[in-house]
């Protein structure tokens, strides 16, 4: 909005520069007219436009106003504004900037004028200011502006859907300070547990509400929850009627500070386990035991799977996918899949059990099925086949020992691998059946297979075939 700051009303006047404006000839008055506005016009005593200066690029549509009306140039409710200017120039009044709008084929033109009456009233000099990149900025000034409100609204109503379900929830829930274990909020639930009053737990010491003997064991929930995103529950026990709860430690960052999500569970209050003795045993077998879901990210697993992958707890391992430990990247598990689907079940699979950054992996032996339908879940068995491997009497090369086992190889190992295998095992079972049909004579083995003696003996040493300290002729 314009304002009496606009006009030359109050302002100081020039002092030692008044007299400059004595001896400044046409040319410079003309290009101090020129300069002061975007739109200059020459008007005489009527209003008729006797000349004008502008940017015909800026301004296309002004072109022709020399001998026009000027409030014919202006939209109707500019007018009234037009009319009210020439009389206060008329009066001899100081001008303030007033705004109207010249229309054109693309939209209406924002100036704001401030007229100046020159050669004692019998002419004006119309100065105009374009508004238009103003009127663009105020509009992206608008427009951010909503935005802003919108998203303030939306994070309100985000906010008190939160509000609700954390005031809501039965489970005592507290948000705590990582640094000071001082508590920053808490739910009506958590105030009833430890018997504080309606809102008398924020600023509080978690610790002054736990007993002295589970301070410890605090301390290390707060510290695991720091460093890991899976901390297994840890039981503790509140002063208030020496209860004892199962507290989960949740950590996170925000406003560059670290909190922590505790959730506050009665030990009476838990559902009580399952004594199913099919989940015992599962339990306690020697053979590792996974569960998976469709997406093959585990779910729960017995104690040998997590002692096979070095693990501190099952919890440590829900949520991580198989691929991570279990076959060569890319390879076992579609195969692994793709049998499920087509005969229901997997049984004896042979494939490596990777921990942490090892790539070759230990060698297992794995069987699995799945479930009915949508979403169901995967089973796995799985036995280390390591020890066995070394038990069996070693080879030459340990090579194959049929066609079966070289099919076996494919996806242990590359094309080029398994080719040089199958050279081989054709090696080695023809040198077997010559030295069978001549019985055992290497000299006319050697001749049968088109070997120099020495090339025979050569492979045979490869191959751990024959006698080796005896010549046979």
């Amino acid at each position: 909005m314009l304002t009496r700051k606009h006009s030359i009303e109050g302002k100081h006047p020039f002092g030692n520069a008044a007299e400059l404006f004595d001896t400044l000839d046409a040319g410079a008055a003309m290009k101090l007219a020129m300069v002061a506005g975007d739109v200059t016009l020459v008007l005489d005593d009527t209003g008729t436009i006797l000349d004008a200066a502008f940017d015909p690029r800026e301004f296309p549509a002004f072109a022709g106003w020399v001998g026009t009306n000027w409030i014919e140039t202006v939209t109707d409710e500019s007018r009234p504004k037009i009319m009210e200017m020439l009389a206060a120039a008329r009066r001899g009044e100081v001008q303030h900037w007033r705004q109207v709008n010249h229309p054109s084929r693309d939209g209406d033109v924002p100036i704001r004028y401030a007229v100046l009456s020159v050669n004692g009233g019998e002419h004006r000099i119309a100065f105009g200011r374009d508004l238009r990149e103003a009127g663009k900025l105020q509009q992206r000034l608008l427009q951010v502006q909503q935005s802003l409100e919108r998203d303030y609204l939306r994070m309100r109503q985000l906010e008190s859907r939160y509000r609700m379900l954390f005031e809501r929830s039965t489970e005592p829930v507290m948000i705590i300070e990582a640094g000071t274990l001082r508590i920053r909020e808490a739910n009506p639930a958590a105030h009833q547990l430890v018997g504080a009053r309606a809102g008398g737990l924020p600023g509080k010491k978690l610790l002054t509400f736990i007993d002295k003997n589970s301070h410890d064991a605090v301390q290390s929930l707060v510290g695991a929850a720091l460093v890991s995103d899976t901390v297994s529950p840890g039981r503790v026990r509140i002063i208030r009627g020496a209860r004892e709860v199962l507290a989960s430690v949740n950590g996170f960052t925000q406003d560059r500070g670290q909190f922590l999500l505790m959730r506050l569970v009665p030990v009476s209050d838990r559902p009580a386990p399952e004594t199913s003795p099919v989940l015992a045993l599962v339990d306690q077998m020697p053979d590792a035991f996974v569960v998976a879901d469709s997406n093959l990210e585990i779910v729960t697993a017995n104690a040998a799977f997590v002692e096979l992958l070095q693990a501190a707890s099952v919890d440590q391992l829900r949520g991580r996918h198989l691929s991570e430990s279990i076959g060569r990247p890319g390879i076992d598990l579609d195969l692994i899949e793709g049998q499920i689907d087509q005969h229901g079940a997997a049984r004896n699979i042979a494939t490596v059990l990777r921990v942490g950054h090892d790539v070759d992996g230990e060698p297992v032996e794995l069987s699995a099925v799945r479930t009915a339908g949508e979403g169901g879940y995967y089973a796995f068995v799985i036995r280390p086949i390591g020890r066995r491997l070394r038990d069996l009497p070693p080879g030459a090369q340990d090579l194959p020992r049929s066609v079966e086992q070289l099919t076996d190889l494919v996806g242990r190992m590359s094309l080029k691998d398994i080719v040089r295998e199958s050279t081989d095992l054709i090696e080695r079972l023809c040198i077997e059946a010559a030295l069978s049909y001549t019985s055992d004579n290497r000299a006319s083995a050697a001749e049968i297979l088109g070997l120099s003696r020495q090339s025979l003996y050569s492979k045979l040493h490869r191959y751990g075939l024959g006698n080796l300290t005896g010549e046979g002729e």
